[in-house]
């Protein structure tokens, strides 16, 4: 009996099957992937030689090249204290909705007399339209009421749970940071931590010789 020979298999098909795998992957990860998106509120930090890297959860103030001034309310667990005390000692007249508004707002910059009418808006303001925190002087900083509505949301724990950072633009005029002090010393807040941008640290540096932790011989 004759031997039937048997077509050879093509691999044309499966190498088009390959293909359509790859590309759908590669167009899955395109879509999922998450890009940094660019800072609400751009500033350029300073350089140093950072040992610690920012956590989240801070309650940070952000002082602009131009002088403005921006509250983060970065500890979720205390946002809605801060600013229903806020409304409360400031008369601000909010509404349960439009502290709901300012709940979802990343950043706070703008004088308390205008915080209402800014909620009232349509769209939500960006916060580079905003006039920023008044600061201009000791008789006239609002930080000071911020921070003592932030400190009083701690009331009954420890300070140390307080993480406060300033973030600062390089091109800042030392007056700006000095009221920001200011505004922590009338609330008691004498430590807080200073956001910059790391470099790495120089080989023949101390810290660089003898490392944080590091066992002395």
């Amino acid at each position: 009996m004759p031997k039937v020979k048997l077509p050879r298999k093509s691999t044309a098909v499966d190498m088009t099957a390959m293909c359509d795998v790859a590309f759908l992957l590669l167009s899955f990860f395109i879509l999922a992937t998450k890009t940094k998106p660019p800072e609400a509120v751009a500033v350029v930090t300073p350089t140093s030689v950072a040992t610690k890297i920012a956590k989240e959860d801070a309650i940070l103030v952000t002082l602009t090249k131009e002088g403005k001034v921006y509250l983060m309310l970065g500890d979720k667990s205390k946002k809605e204290a801060i600013l229903e005390d806020v409304n409360t000692t400031k008369a601000l007249g909010l509404s349960p909705a439009e502290l709901t508004k300012l709940r979802k707002m990343e950043f706070i910059g703008m004088p308390f007399n205008k915080i209402k009418s800014m909620l009232q808006l349509t769209e939500p303001m960006e916060p580079k339209k905003m006039e920023g925190i008044p600061i201009g002087d000791s008789a006239n900083n609002e930080l000071t009421d911020w921070i003592g509505s932030v400190v009083r949301s701690y009331s009954g724990e420890s300070m140390d749970n307080l993480n406060l950072l300033v973030k600062g633009d390089n091109d800042s005029k030392y007056p700006s940071f000095k009221f920001i002090k200011d505004a922590f010393k009338r609330n008691d807040i004498f430590k807080f931590k200073i956001v910059t941008n790391p470099e790495g640290i120089p080989a023949d540096s101390e810290l660089a010789l003898n490392p944080p932790g590091a066992e002395k011989k």
